[in-house]
């Protein structure tokens, strides 16, 4: 636990050894730049000070230890650099982010942009509804739906609602908060998100008592760290690095310091199984 935190705290860290695109862009700058979202809590985001928080920032500051390991030069800076919903995957590609730490379901068509290391998180995609609300979707036929735009939530809600012929009017929203605060307001029948990021929005709302969690999933999606693609030594390393995590039970520690209050599903506890050998 302390490693991890110490690890996104720090400004410079002493490193260790490996070659490819990506890590010889880090020891000619001198500079391993980590990408995280501001707005996905409890996965990845901004927290008051400024500074990055969530899960993910968290299984990234614990690799960047490792990756420093690797690297032969007598200092690196780490830099979490945030981005957006819409950009994340170019910035990746274009080279001004090493490893993204935020909260990315792993895709063929985002594959075709970016790498994934082996997966960090396993979630899907549920319902946050008002407490007398109901998670069937028929019952929400002819209501309006709250989803966050450009996101993998709103191409499941909408073609399960084409795919079932079910008539609803989808509100787009640009980000969380004010999706919130709709629900809140009583604006909406529903928001639709990860299960992850509809619980810490459902834990820190002042109307908690008046919504619930939805049960069922739409999908279930895993998340990965998205890095250049075609950089198979970068990937190797960040691979071999998580499975080790996986092995002695850092993941799950990382898990109870992002989301003290809640407990993994069923399909995360399944992942902390099936993680690769370390050899």
């Amino acid at each position: 636990m302390k490693s991890f935190m110490t690890a996104l705290l720090a400004g410079a860290l002493v490193a260790g050894a490996s070659s490819a695109q990506t890590l010889d862009r880090i020891k000619e700058t001198g500079m391993l730049k980590l990408g995280y979202r501001i707005d996905a809590a409890p996965l990845s985001y901004q927290s008051e000070d400024g500074s990055p928080a969530g899960y993910s920032p968290f299984v990234c500051g614990e690799l960047a230890q490792g990756i420093l390991n690797h690297i032969k030069i007598p200092n690196l800076d780490v830099e979490f650099v945030p981005v957006s919903v819409q950009d994340r995957f170019e910035r990746v590609a274009a080279g001004d982010v090493d490893l993204l730490c935020g909260a990315a379901t792993i895709t063929l068509s985002r594959r075709e942009i970016v790498d994934f290391s082996i997966p960090t998180f396993a979630d899907g995609t549920s319902v946050l509804l008002p407490l007398n609300g109901s998670d069937n979707l028929a019952d929400l036929a002819g209501q309006k739906l709250g989803v966050r735009r450009d996101t993998t939530t709103e191409t499941a809600l909408n073609n399960t609602l084409a795919s079932t012929a079910i008539f609803a009017e989808v509100v787009r929203f640009a980000d969380h908060g004010a999706a919130m605060r709709a629900m809140e307001n009583g604006e909406l029948a529903a928001y639709f998100a990860d299960q992850s990021i509809l619980a810490g929005l459902w834990l820190n709302s002042p109307q908690r008592e008046n919504m619930k969690l939805g049960n069922a999933l739409l999908t279930v999606e895993q998340h990965g760290l998205a890095m250049a693609r075609g950089d198979t030594e970068f990937r190797l390393l960040v691979d071999r690095l998580l499975s080790v995590m996986y092995a002695r039970g850092t993941m799950q520690e990382i898990f109870k310091a992002a989301m003290p209050d809640v407990q993994p599903g069923e399909l995360l506890r399944a992942m902390y199984s099936l993680a690769p050998l370390r050899e």
